[in-house]
This record gives C-alpha cells, sequence and structure tokens, in this order.
C-alpha cells in the first residue's frame, strides 16, 4: 500500500511512522480558507477536503491520501499561527487559565472513495504569569502554531488537563486516521 501524506507537516509524518505509516510528502498547492465568518468545524472540514484532492490530482487510484487540518478555537474566535512575538504573546494571554478547542478536520482518499470528519479535543491551559510567556515566546516554539503553543513541546508545561485525543492537538489524531483507514479496507497490521 502505498501512503501519500498531503501535508509538509513534520509533526504529522511523524504521528504516521508512529503507526506503520512511512508516507511520501506532497504538500498542497490548495488555498486554505481563511475566512473569519466561518465557523472552525467547516473551516477544518473544506481546508482539510481541499488539500487532499489537490494532492490526489498527482496519484494513483491505488494511494491511500491523507489530509489534515488543524485549527485553535477560543470562545468560536480561531486563533491560526501567530503573526510575530507580540501576536504569539497575545494568543498566550488569551488562553490563559481558560479552556479551548483544538480541531482537525481529517480526509482520507483511496480508490475514488473519500472520508471526511472533524475532531475536537479541549484543552486547558493553566493560569500563565507573564514571565512564563515572556519565556516561552522567547523558545521560538509557539511561532508556526496554531494558538502559538505545541504541545508536543515546552508547550505541554502550559497544558493543565485536555479532554479528548492528544494527538490530536499535535496536529492528527491517529484513531481516528486508523478507524477511517479500517472502513476503506485499508489495513495496517
Amino acid at each position: 500500500m502505498h501512503f501519500v501524506l498531503a501535508s509538509a507537516s513534520p509533526r504529522r509524518l511523524s504521528l504516521l511512522a508512529q503507526i506503520g505509516i512511512l508516507a511520501d510528502v506532497r504538500p498542497s498547492n490548495f488555498a486554505e480558507l481563511e475566512d473569519e465568518d466561518s465557523s472552525a468545524y467547516d473551516m477544518v472540514r473544506i481546508n482539510a477536503l481541499g488539500k487532499g484532492r489537490d494532492v490526489l490530482k498527482a496519484c494513483q487510484k491505488s494511494d491511500v491520501v491523507i489530509a489534515a487540518d488543524t485549527i485553535v478555537a477560543l470562545d468560536s474566535k480561531i486563533l491560526g499561527k501567530p503573526k510575530d512575538a507580540a501576536d504569539a504573546k497575545a494568543m498566550l494571554r488569551s488562553l490563559s487559565g481558560r479552556t479551548h478547542q483544538v480541531m482537525t478536520g481529517v480526509a482520507i482518499f483511496n480508490n475514488e472513495r473519500e472520508l471526511i470528519d472533524v475532531i475536537t479535543t479541549a484543552v486547558c491551559f493553566r493560569q500563565l504569569t507573564e514571565a512564563e510567556i515572556e519565556a516561552y515566546v522567547a523558545t521560538g516554539e509557539p511561532l508556526d502554531k496554531a494558538g502559538a503553543y505545541g504541545i508536543q513541546g515546552y508547550g505541554a508545561l502550559l497544558v493543565e488537563t485536555i479532554d479528548g485525543c492528544y494527538n490530536n492537538v499535535v496536529g492528527l489524531p491517529l484513531t481516528k486516521v486508523y478507524q477511517m483507514l479500517a472502513e476503506l479496507e485499508v489495513t495496517l497490521f
């Protein structure tokens, strides 16, 4: 079975490798929807489908194409990747002591079939001090991540609890991917 990851995310590639999927990386040219009027649910769904369909055009029918889009939402406001350090600090201040949602749209394509699903995980940050926010942003870690944190790195120290799939917060809900592959009759073991 030939797997293709429609993403340049090293985190997603690493997660797939964790469950034995060695995928070829083919980043999509799809222009992601960034409409502030769209719901987070609709946005990740549209983006995952768009990325996957774009990459699918250059693949074989028998290839298994996996596409995903992850966002962070707080009070229905979407927190994308910060523009700069000041924006990252503002995002972290808004998340401090509060619960937000991490949503990932997952789309899988194989043999002219496509499946799409959206997984949501609730993440609660502990109360952060200004010094902690400054120090975390100074690591550079939050600058390329939605919501300005990465739970798989130093950002783990900001999180008090999660309700849902940890891997979803990293960027790809592996259990859901496995279930979708099974529905497409693609077996891993």
